[in-house]
């Protein structure tokens, strides 16, 4: 299947990760997305990490999903599992099939509510960055495990001879 474009997605920061070690852990980030799979540096003894770290998926099917798993990195034993999230992007991708005009600098095109179908921790906004280009921040609340944030923002990269943003 053809891309339709990329999705950028910068892993900004963990945000009260679980202990896993002694006193600490060694979290990295893994995004998955069909056979797709990318990972963040790893963050020596750090519940509140800050990566920074940007990765880019191929997009070709709008409705797969984008899987986010926190890891912490062990030297002699299997890396254990500190939770994970969906990326929920439809609405980020809603909004730019708007076909907007140029708006004012920081507007949000869209206000996304945490509810059961997503792992959002707050309010997300989808924002208007300027020549045809929105953004959107999100933290998302770790699954499966008893604390843990990651905040994520996500921009769509239109790739050169890809078919556009259609679904």
């Amino acid at each position: 299947m053809n891309p339709m474009g990329a999705i950028k997605i910068t892993v900004k920061r963990g945000i009260d990760l679980k202990v896993c070690d002694a006193f600490s852990s060694d979290p990295y980030v893994v995004i998955t997305s069909g056979s797709q799979k990318l990972k963040t540096r790893v963050m020596k003894k750090n519940c509140n990490p800050v990566w920074n770290d940007v990765l880019t998926l191929s997009m070709t099917d709008p409705n797969m999903p984008i899987n986010l798993t926190v890891f912490d990195k062990d030297t002699f034993s299997k890396d254990d599992k500190m939770g994970d999230a969906t990326i929920q992007i439809k609405p980020y991708l809603e909004c730019l099939q708007m076909g907007l005009g140029e708006l004012p600098l920081g507007t949000a095109v869209k206000k996304i509510q945490p509810d059961e179908h997503n792992c959002l921790a707050d309010e997300s906004k989808v924002v208007w960055v300027g020549k045809g280009k929105m953004i959107q921040d999100m933290i998302l609340k770790l699954q499966n495990v008893d604390r843990g944030k990651v905040q994520v923002q996500v921009e769509w990269i239109d790739l050169p001879g890809c078919r556009g943003l259609k679904f």
